[in-house]
Parts: C-alpha cells; sequence; structure tokens
C-alpha cells in the first residue's frame, strides 16, 4: 500500500538560486517545510536557501487495491502515515520544528478529502509553534522544482501527470496556458487503461508505466486515432480505441495496442509541446510531472528539442512525481516574496489553475 520513503538533494544543481530568483533576498539563511497531499501521495520536503537546498523529501504512497483512487481511503491513509512521514523528514534534514522558519502547504488543484488533511496539519503546525503559513500551488511547484533543477531561465514547459497535461510558459507575472487536454490527462490515460485491461494496478518501475512494460514485447504498434487540436490534446477517444482494440485482439496482438497507445500519447504531447516552442520562441523545454519520470517520454521530448537547437530537462524521479519536497521549495519562494497567510485563510482550491497564480519572484 505504500511507496518507499526517498530523499532526494539538489547538490548537483550548478544553478545559482539568486541568478534564477533576482528578486529575492538570498542573503537570509531559511528554512521552510513542506507538505504535499494533493492525490495519492503525502509528502514532507524540507528546503533550505543554503547548499544543498533540499534537506529532506519523505513521502508515502496510497495505491487502492482496486479501481482508482477513492478520495476518501486516501485521505485516511495521509492521516495514517503523516505523523511517521513528518517525524522521518525532520530527522533526515537534521532539524528540529524550532528551526523551521515557516510552514508550507499545498492547497490545490487535487482531490479535496485528500488536500483537506495536508491543510489541516500545516495549519495547526503554524497555529501551534507560531509559524508563518505559505500557500503553494501544486502545479506551479512541479514547475519551479523542475526549473531549479535544470537551471534554465525561461523554458517551456510540458507538464503531465495523473491530473495535468499542459504546455505553459512564464509571461507578464505568472504562467500562461498554451494548450492543455480536452478532457483527460495522459497520466489518467496510462493509469485507466492498465486498470481496465487488468495489466496491474497502475505502477512504475524503473521509470517505466505498466503500459510501457506492456509496450516492450510488442512488434509493431497498433494504428489508434490522434488528436491533437492546435495546441490542445485529447486522450478520451484514445482510451475508448484502445480498449476495444485490446478487448478485440489476443495474445502478442495486445502488446501492440500497448505500444500504439504509448506512442500516440506520447507523440501528441511531444507535438504541441513542440508548437509552443516555435510560438514562444523560448530556448529550451522544460518536462516536469509524475509522467515526466519515463525516460521513453524523456527521449523523445529530447530529441525533438534537439532537433530545434532547444536545451532539454526533466528533473530526476524523485522530483518529477508529488513529493514535499517541491512544495518546501516553492514555499521557500513565495516566503521570502513575503505571500504568507493567515492559517484561517489557508482553505483548499481544488480547481486552482496554474494560470490563477501570481509569481511575483520571477
Amino acid at each position: 500500500m505504500e511507496a518507499a520513503a526517498t530523499q532526494s538533494s539538489l547538490s548537483s544543481v550548478r544553478a545559482d538560486p539568486s541568478t534564477l530568483y533576482p528578486s529575492l533576498d538570498w542573503s537570509r539563511s531559511i528554512i521552510v517545510l513542506g507538505i504535499e497531499s494533493t492525490a495519492h501521495t503525502f509528502g514532507v520536503g524540507i528546503a533550505s536557501s543554503r547548499k544543498p537546498y533540499i534537506l529532506a523529501n519523505v513521502r508515502r504512497s496510497y495505491q487502492p487495491l482496486k479501481g482508482g483512487i477513492h478520495p476518501r481511503e486516501a485521505a485516511s491513509h495521509h492521516v495514517s502515515v503523516s505523523a511517521q512521514v513528518l517525524a522521518e523528514a525532520l530527522e533526515k534534514a537534521g532539524v528540529g520544528i524550532s528551526e523551521i522558519n515557516a510552514i508550507a502547504v499545498a492547497l490545490g488543484p487535487g482531490l479535496g478529502p485528500a488536500l483537506r488533511v495536508g491543510a489541516t496539519i500545516a495549519r495547526g503546525l503554524a497555529a501551534y509553534y507560531r509559524k508563518p503559513l505559505v500557500a503553494v500551488n501544486h502545479a506551479l511547484a512541479h514547475i519551479e522544482v523542475a526549473r531549479f533543477y535544470a537551471g534554465f531561465e525561461d523554458p517551456l514547459v510540458l507538464y503531465v501527470s495523473g491530473g495535468n497535461t499542459m504546455v505553459t510558459a512564464y509571461a507578464r507575472g505568472r504562467y500562461r496556458v498554451f494548450g492543455e487536454t480536452l478532457d483527460i490527462a495522459l497520466g489518467n490515460l496510462l493509469d485507466t487503461f492498465a486498470r481496465e485491461v487488468g495489466l496491474a494496478p497502475p505502477y512504475v518501475k524503473e521509470g517505466l508505466h505498466a503500459v510501457d512494460h506492456c509496450a516492450l514485447r510488442a512488434r509493431e504498434p497498433l494504428l489508434l486515432p490522434y488528436t491533437v487540436k492546435g495546441m490542445d490534446v485529447s486522450y478520451s477517444g484514445l482510451l475508448t480505441a484502445a480498449l476495444r482494440a485490446w478487448h478485440r485482439v489476443r495474445g502478442m496482438e495486445r502488446h501492440s495496442v500497448c505500444l500504439g497507445l504509448r506512442e500516440v500519447a506520447y507523440g501528441a504531447a511531444v507535438e504541441v509541446a513542440e508548437r509552443g516552442l516555435m510560438h514562444t520562441r523560448k530556448n529550451a523545454l522544460l518536462l516536469t510531472g509524475g509522467v515526466a519520470a519515463s525516460p521513453v517520454l524523456q527521449e523523445k521530448a529530447g530529441i525533438m528539442a534537439k532537433l530545434h537547437d532547444r536545451r532539454f530537462a526533466a528533473p530526476p524521479p524523485e522530483l518529477a512525481g508529488d513529493n514535499g519536497a517541491m512544495i518546501a521549495w516553492l514555499g521557500l519562494l513565495n516566503y521570502l516574496a513575503g505571500l504568507v497567510v493567515e492559517p484561517e485563510e489557508a482553505v483548499v482550491r481544488q480547481r486552482w489553475r496554474l494560470d490563477m497564480v501570481e509569481a511575483p519572484w520571477r
């Protein structure tokens, strides 16, 4: 039911945060604790304004035995592991709660019951220990931790996860969405297909999804519908066609269904990212979100970027999927920018879109 705890360090990062975030005061030594609970993962990360920047990144993930994520079951899981994850993060970071300067929490977008667990814990910690509370947008956290890891000043971002698929870039005070999914997200497409055909509960091993593992044995991909509308993608028709094809064929042909699904899904995402690069004329492509851990998708996006003489990067797996470190890092940026809220104002926002959030530290 739980994924192993992970710890990540950004010690290999060559970027100077004062270069990427010149408007912030990096002379102060600040430590921020971040809480992530938007979906299946409960994570606690601790970020510092001093190297190695990420002091701890501990998480536990809820995996349903059958079907997709059940919001209330996910919330119950988060409650059951929260104390252990928090204690382990503080221990790994080698700091006490008294040394924490602020508490950050992801307040959306996400599943309501799961979000409320993190919000309740964060409000309690902030009130009891008299710490400033920082509200964090989950999507923006994915982008900023990846951008810092890559050292990219102004990239185009392909953000792909279980609940989000979008092409975005910074312009005039916030990230603007140039294209997105018109129905289901890329991660949701892969997970739903894997569950429906009985491949396995959706899992990732060595960066490869269950669908990727199925596709490894295919001789050639099955032709499936490919839907790109300008800068937007649509995956619901692809899912329906792939499910019908799976039940229509037998044996090795089913591996061809997996390969066809993967190639169409990843290809569509890379195509809209390519259009975004041409439109915005950005000099770098940044891949982030849970699906960004896929080496197959990384290879496709990297090849496309190289063809256009653009730089490319993706964060390591422990920073690609949902994690507390990204919440702590964005919490640190927001705190340095003076963006704090009172505990009673820290309410969850299930549909808190990326393009609704100001980024004053850019």
